[in-house]
């Protein structure tokens, strides 16, 4: 009803059961008007929670300028590259993570007034590559091993270069009233 009033609409990539999407319509009164997911399961659930909106599937196939313009896009790009309960591969070529690159061109390409990206701690610390840091030593001198440039540091990047402004919050689940200390970062 309140997304009725504001007239925002929603895409959602690496949609899962909807719940980051469940959440943005809350809090910026919008309504979904289309999803993304390819697990069997998330799509079961989506087809039941949201039967009104169509699920375009494989995000590395879908052509950005066909799809309904949106205001808001929300995702949280596969975490198990960057996760320490995951391989800590990074979000780099190859990886799952670095999906993220389909959800940046989504966003170049529709050009929402919001971008909600969420994801796991590891967020803060995993390498990440982008055309920003080719070579190692184009950020400037980091201890052997340690990545210059991280998983964040990517998204907001990214984010920068498509011409947003972003500001992020690391939050424990139990920080919003739920049993549990599970951590997201949440990039808006």
């Amino acid at each position: 009803v309140r997304s009725r009033m504001t007239g925002l609409t929603i895409g959602s990539l690496f949609s899962g059961y909807g719940g980051l999407d469940k959440a943005v319509e809350h809090v910026f009164g919008a309504l979904t008007v289309w999803v993304s997911d390819i697990d069997k399961g998330a799509c079961k659930v989506l087809a039941h929670r949201a039967p009104h909106c169509p699920n375009l599937g494989d995000i590395t196939t879908v052509d950005w300028a066909k799809v309904q313009p949106v205001n808001i896009i929300t995702g949280g790009s596969p975490c198990q590259d960057i996760s320490t309960a995951g391989r800590l591969a990074g979000m780099t070529d190859g990886t799952r993570s670095n999906l993220w690159v389909q959800m940046r061109e989504a966003i170049a390409t529709i050009r929402p007034r919001y971008v909600i990206w969420e994801n796991v701690r590891g967020a803060y610390s995993a390498a990440a590559a982008s055309a920003m840091e080719s070579d190692p030593g184009l950020l400037g001198d980091h201890p052997a091993g340690q990545p210059a440039l991280r998983a964040l540091g990517r998204v907001l990047g990214d984010l920068a270069e498509c011409g947003y402004d972003a500001q992020w919050r690391g939050l424990r689940a139990a920080d919003v009233g739920a049993c549990h200390g599970r951590f997201r970062v949440f990039v808006l």
